[in-house]
C-alpha cells in the first residue's frame, strides 16, 4: 500500500475514529454477567466464536463484497450488499451496533476524507440503514481488499478485547495475549471472506445471539450491546 493510503486506513480503524465502537460489547457484557466468560481463556474463546461463526464472519463477508462492488463501481451489486447488510442482524442491539457505526463512519469520512468515488457510490444507500462493514468496504475500495479485511477484523477484535479487559476484569498484558492469540483466526476469517459467495453467508452461533438478547434487559450495563 502507498503510505498515504495506509495512513488513511489506520485512521479510519483507529479507536479514535468517532464511530462509538467503545460503547458496544457484542453481548460480551451479558456473557461476563452470566459467568460464561471469567478469564482470559474464556474471553479468547468468546471472541474467536464471534469471528468464526458470528458477527465477525458476517462483517468480513459483507465488507469483501461491498469492496468488490465499489471497486468495480457496480451499483446494482452494491445495492444488494447494502440491502443484505441492513437486514443480516439477529438482534436489535447488534443491528444498532452495526448501523450506528456505519452511519457515523460514512458521515465522518465524507467530511474529513472527501472522495469523488465514494460520493458516486453513496447514492445506493437511499436513506436505508448502512452496516458498518459495508460503509468501510465502500470507502476503502481503492485499497487492497486483503489488507482492509485484516485491518477491519483486527479493530473489531481489539474493541471486544478492550471491553473484556474492563468487564472481567483482566490485566492489560492478558488482554494483549488474547489479542495475539486471535491473529490466526483473523487471518482465516479474512481469507474465507474473499472466497465465500454472498448467497452462502450464514452464522452458527445461537448462544451469541442469546447473549445479545439477554443484554437488552440486563439490570446494569456499561455497553449498548
Amino acid at each position: 500500500m502507498e503510505p498515504e493510503a495506509l495512513h488513511r486506513l489506520m485512521a479510519w480503524l483507529s479507536p479514535s475514529y468517532p464511530v462509538g465502537a467503545f460503547s458496544y460489547s457484542h453481548g460480551l457484557e451479558w456473557a461476563v454477567e452470566a459467568g460464561w466468560v471469567g478469564d482470559a481463556q474464556g474471553l479468547s474463546a468468546y471472541v474467536s466464536e464471534v469471528l468464526r461463526e458470528g458477527g465477525g464472519r458476517v462483517d468480513a463477508v459483507l465488507l469483501a463484497h461491498a469492496h468488490a462492488a465499489a471497486a468495480a463501481v457496480d451499483l446494482g451489486r452494491l445495492d444488494a450488499v447494502v440491502e443484505l447488510g441492513a437486514a443480516f442482524r439477529a438482534t436489535a442491539e447488534t443491528a444498532l451496533e452495526s448501523h450506528a457505526q456505519g452511519q457515523a463512519f460514512l458521515s465522518t469520512t465524507r467530511r474529513a476524507w472527501p472522495d469523488s468515488r465514494l460520493e458516486e457510490l453513496v447514492v445506493v444507500v437511499r436513506g436505508r440503514p448502512l452496516a458498518y462493514p459495508v460503509a468501510v468496504g465502500m470507502a476503502a475500495a481503492g485499497m487492497p481488499r486483503a489488507v482492509v479485511l485484516v485491518a477491519y477484523l483486527h479493530a473489531f477484535v481489539a474493541n471486544l478485547v478492550s471491553a473484556g479487559v474492563r468487564l472481567v476484569p483482566l490485566g492489560q498484558t492478558d488482554g494483549q495475549r488474547v489479542l495475539a492469540s486471535l491473529g490466526p483466526v483473523i487471518a482465516d476469517v479474512a481469507a474465507l471472506a474473499e472466497r465465500l459467495p454472498l448467497e452462502e453467508l450464514a452464522t452458527g452461533a445461537p448462544l451469541l445471539d442469546i447473549a445479545s438478547m439477554r443484554h437488552e434487559t440486563q439490570y446494569t450495563r456499561l455497553f449498548r450491546s
